[in-house]
C-alpha cells in the first residue's frame, strides 16, 4: 500500500530492534516500527492482528498467508500513526462527552444502553477501555480528514447539472467490491507492467468463480480493506469514483472489470448486486407568520403581548396579509403577507417546525417563541409533493461531494506516507 515497505530482520545492523525489561530480564515490549518521531509497539501490533483474525473469522472468511496479514496490520498501524501525529501537531482533540456520545449511538444501534456496552464487548473478547480508546482515535482521524480534505473540497451548481445530465434515468444503485493493486508514484515501467499483470491475474480468477472477500483481504492495497472486504457497500452510480461508474452502470450481477488504471495504480471490480431507487414523495406544508422581535425598549412580555393583540384581531377578522405587511419584523415574509412559500420538513427550526406540525389548514398558533423572537403562524395547507428531482439534485451534489474526498482522501495519504520516515523493525520470528 503507497510506498512498500522492506521488513527488516531483528539483526538490522542499522538500528537493533528495541526491547523492554522488566527487572528480572522478561521482554516486555519492543519497537516495530520508527514512524517519524513516533514508533509503533510489538503490543499494539499483536492486538490489532488479535482483533482483524477475530474479526475475519466471525465472517467466515479466510485469513491470508501470515506474512501478509502481519505486513497489512502493520501499514495501517504505520499510516495511523503519521495521521495522528499530524492530528496532534495540529492540537486536534476529542473529549469524553463526544466520545459517550458515540458509543451510547453504537449501543442504542445494538439495542442496549450504554451501561451494557462492556459487558456485551467482553463477551466477544474485547477489552472496553481499549474499544473506548480506539473510538477516540477514529474519531481523531475523522477531524483530521475533514480539515485536512473534506473542507477544501467544492461542488458547483454546473458540476450538479453535468452529472445529472449524464446519468439521467439511471436510478439505480449498486453494490461493487473493489481491490486496488498500488503504484508508487515513482515506479519504474517494469514495476508497473507487474502490478498490472497482477491486478490481471486476480481479475482472472475472479471471473472464474473465485470469492471476492478472501482475495481482496490478502492481495488489495486498499485501505481498511481487512474490514471491509473491498466491499463498497451500496452507492448511486455518482457516489462511485468516475472510473467505476463509467464502467459499473453497463456491467450485469457479478461482473467482473479491470484491470483499471488511476494515479493510485490498477483496479478491479465487481458488481454483487443492483436495485431501483424509488421516487421521494414529502409532505410540504404552506404558512405564514408574524414576527415580533424583542429590543432594548421592546420586553418579551410586551412583544408577547402585542402577538396576542395581532391575533385577536385577526381572529375577528382582520386581514392577516395586511397585518404582517405593517407589523412583522420579518422584512423578507412581511412584503409577502407572511407567506412562507411551500416548504419541506427540516427548513425552519425546531420550534417553528413543531408548531406547523400540530396545525391544521387555516388554524392559527398561539404565540411562541424561538431564536428570532415571538411568532404567530398559520397553516394554509398541506400537500404530499413528488421531490425526487429536488432529491437527486441534493443527492447528487452530496455525492460529487463523497467521490472527490475519497479521491483526494488516496491522494493525501500517498503524500503523508511518502513524506513520512518510516522504518519497519518487524522481527518475523516473533510471528504468533
Amino acid at each position: 500500500m503507497f510506498k512498500k515497505i522492506l521488513l527488516l530482520a531483528a539483526i538490522s545492523l542499522c538500528l537493533p530492534v528495541h526491547a523492554e525489561l522488566s527487572d528480572d530480564g522478561l521482554l516486555l515490549d519492543r519497537i516495530v516500527a520508527v514512524v517519524n518521531d513516533g514508533v509503533v509497539l510489538q503490543s499494539e501490533f499483536e492486538a490489532q492482528l488479535q482483533s482483524i483474525r477475530r474479526g475475519l473469522n466471525a465472517q467466515g472468511v479466510a485469513l491470508p498467508p501470515e506474512d501478509l496479514l502481519r505486513a497489512q496490520v502493520l501499514e495501517n498501524l504505520v499510516l495511523k500513526r503519521i495521521q495522528l501525529q499530524r492530528a496532534d501537531r495540529l492540537g486536534l482533540t476529542v473529549s469524553d462527552e463526544d466520545v459517550n456520545r458515540a458509543l451510547a449511538t453504537i449501543a442504542e444501534r445494538n439495542g442496549i444502553p450504554l451501561s451494557q456496552l462492556p459487558a456485551a464487548l467482553a463477551l466477544q473478547g474485547i477489552d472496553y477501555n481499549l474499544y473506548r480508546n480506539e473510538a477516540r482515535t477514529e474519531m481523531i482521524l475523522e477531524q483530521l480528514r475533514m480539515r485536512d480534505v473534506a473542507s477544501r473540497v467544492t461542488v458547483s451548481r454546473g458540476e450538479v447539472e453535468q452529472l445529472l445530465a449524464n446519468e439521467i434515468g439511471d436510478n439505480n444503485e449498486y453494490e461493487v467490491y473493489h481491490l486496488l493493486i498500488a503504484v508508487d508514484a515513482d515506479a519504474s515501467e517494469s514495476e508497473i507492467a507487474a502490478a498490472e499483470a497482477e491486478a490481471a491475474q486476480l481479475a482472472g480468477r475472479l471471473r472464474n468463480g473465485d470469492d471476492f472477500g478472501p482475495i481482496a483481504v490478502t492481495y488489495s492495497d486498499s485501505p481498511g480493506v481487512l474490514q471491509s472486504r473491498g466491499n463498497l457497500g451500496w452507492r448511486g452510480a455518482d457516489e462511485l469514483p468516475s472510473i467505476f461508474a463509467d464502467q459499473v452502470t453497463g456491467m450485469s450481477k457479478g461482473e467482473v472489470a479491470g484491470p483499471l488504471r488511476s494515479n493510485s495504480g490498477f483496479h478491479v471490480i465487481q458488481l454483487n448486486d443492483l436495485r431501483g431507487t424509488e421516487r421521494v414523495m414529502t409532505e410540504q406544508r404552506k404558512g405564514r407568520h408574524i414576527l415580533i422581535q424583542p429590543t432594548e425598549v421592546l420586553s418579551e412580555d410586551e412583544a408577547r403581548s402585542r402577538l396576542e393583540a395581532l391575533r385577536a384581531r385577526i381572529i375577528n377578522g382582520e386581514d392577516f396579509a395586511t397585518l404582517a405587511e405593517t407589523e412583522s419584523d420579518d422584512a423578507g415574509t412581511a412584503r409577502r403577507g407572511g407567506d412562507l412559500g411551500w416548504a419541506n420538513p427540516g427548513t425552519f427550526v425546531p420550534e417553528f417546525e413543531a408548531q406547523l406540525a400540530n396545525l391544521q389548514p387555516g388554524e392559527l398558533s398561539q404565540p411562541f417563541r424561538t431564536q428570532f423572537g415571538w411568532h404567530i403562524v398559520e397553516l394554509l395547507d398541506v400537500r404530499q409533493q413528488d421531490t425526487t428531482n429536488d432529491a437527486r439534485r441534493n443527492q447528487a451534489a452530496q455525492m460529487i461531494r463523497m467521490r472527490k474526498i475519497e479521491e483526494e482522501t488516496q491522494n493525501w495519504l500517498r503524500q503523508l506516507r511518502d513524506e513520512a520516515y518510516v522504518e519497519v523493525r518487524l522481527d518475523d520470528s516473533s510471528n504468533s
